[in-house]
């Protein structure tokens, strides 16, 4: 204000004749021209801020640009899950039926794969085979008194009209063939008896399969009934799959299964038997699946493994969104619409089961609403954002679903 009123008294005193100069009048002339500057200035400011006022506000820049895709009903498998066993689907225990011979060669070992019938051990037969010769000289020695006590009553019979030898003498001979014909038939049994001792020398496999275990021993004298192998019979698997009380009823004879094992080996199978009786501990209920011998990718699957796995139902409709449209924020589901001045909406949702990409709502999204997926993640609710050709934006097709029988619900 100091510098205004030097500078209107300095102008004033170029203004005003020499003779003016020192009058009072220069000091109004000065207080004039400093209120006139004033007022000047104050309607420059106002005029200013008037046309800044006039001015519109330059619009809002979006926060980001976004695609968008229309929500697709596709069907989507109806499974369940269950944990479990791997087990063997019988187990064939292989003992001797020898007593007391000494095993000389064991010729398999666990993990092969044997037939029906194929030999697995044999034990020293050389007793068993003297035995044998024995039996069969007896067997001889009985055919011969048997044909000698044939004759004897040959020739009675002959001389019972002569009345050469009495009734008893004739009957004592034929007694005495029948006789000698029953101890041909008994040294016949003992003959065969022998024989079936000497194949006991040699331990057969009942049935195909894959040895599981194996406790001979080279030089062993074992007793009868003495384990020697066990054998998975077919080298046929099982799951044993321990499902609750209230799934038990959804799983019928049939059903498909997808099992993975602890090892990683995916296998594919199907329900065999469902057990009749709930444990009353757990109240979990057995579903033995069949399995194949060999899983998808090579590994095989070991008895007594631990797996998990899901019976597969059937297929249902479901509500699906690619799963990059679908945001996780604080243990909540959540997806984002453009309204129409372009600004996102968060909506809370339900999430469900998953196929590929897809993943299904349940609740929260009505049909036909466009969802963000390009760029979700980073949006907030309310921002402004800019949709980029949304019609150009394809809706990606969800992963068709594995086959399976009708969903039982």
């Amino acid at each position: 204000m100091h510098r205004l009123i030097s500078t209107a008294d300095a102008a004033a005193r170029r203004l005003l004749p020499p003779a003016l100069a020192d009058h009072p009048r220069r000091r109004f002339a000065t207080l004039s021209i400093a209120s006139a500057a004033l007022l000047a200035g104050a309607w420059g400011i106002f005029a200013a801020q008037k046309a800044v006022a006039a001015d519109p506000p330059p619009a809002p820049r979006p926060a980001l640009t976004v695609t968008t895709v229309l929500p697709q009903t596709a069907p989507l498998p109806v499974s369940f899950a269950a944990n479990g066993s791997i087990a063997a689907w019988q187990e064939a225990i292989i003992g001797s039926e020898a007593n007391g011979l000494r095993l000389t060669d064991v010729k398999v070992n666990v993990g092969d794969t044997v037939q029906a019938g194929q030999v697995l051990a044999t034990f020293a037969a050389d007793t068993v085979r003297a035995e044998l010769a024995q039996s069969r000289a007896s067997v001889l020695e009985a055919e011969a008194t048997a044909a000698d006590a044939a004759a004897n009553a040959q020739r009675a019979r002959t001389l019972e009209k002569s009345g050469a030898l009495s009734a008893a003498q004739i009957a004592q001979y034929q007694t005495t063939e029948q006789t000698a014909k029953a101890r041909v038939e008994a040294a016949r049994a003992a003959y065969n008896a022998q024989q079936v001792r000497l194949g006991y020398a040699s331990v057969r496999a009942p049935d195909s399969g894959v040895i599981s275990s194996r406790s001979a021993t080279v030089g062993a004298v074992v007793g009868a009934g003495t384990e020697l192998f066990r054998m998975v019979r077919k080298g046929r698997l099982e799951w044993r799959a321990e499902v609750t009380s209230a799934e038990l009823g959804r799983v019928r004879p049939g059903t498909p299964a997808r099992i993975v094992a602890a090892s990683g080996a995916q296998l594919d199978g199907r329900v065999r038997m469902v057990a009749p009786t709930v444990d009353p501990q757990t109240r979990n209920g057995l579903v033995y699946v069949d399995l194949p011998a060999t899983s998808r990718n090579g590994i095989p699957a070991k008895a007594g493994m631990f797996a998990r796995g899901d019976f597969l139902l059937g297929t249902s409709d479901a509500l699906t969104v690619p799963q990059q449209a679908v945001v996780v924020r604080e243990a909540f589901s959540y997806v984002f619409t453009v309204g129409d001045d372009g600004r996102v909406a968060q909506r809370k949702v339900q999430t469900g089961r998953r196929v590929g990409d897809r993943l299904e709502i349940t609740e929260g999204l009505p049909a036909g609403t466009p969802v963000v997926v390009q760029g979700a993640g980073f949006l907030n609710d309310r921002d402004l954002v800019k949709v980029a050709n949304p019609s150009s934006v394809p809706n990606p097709a969800p992963a068709p679903a594995a086959p399976a029988p009708a969903a039982t619900k």
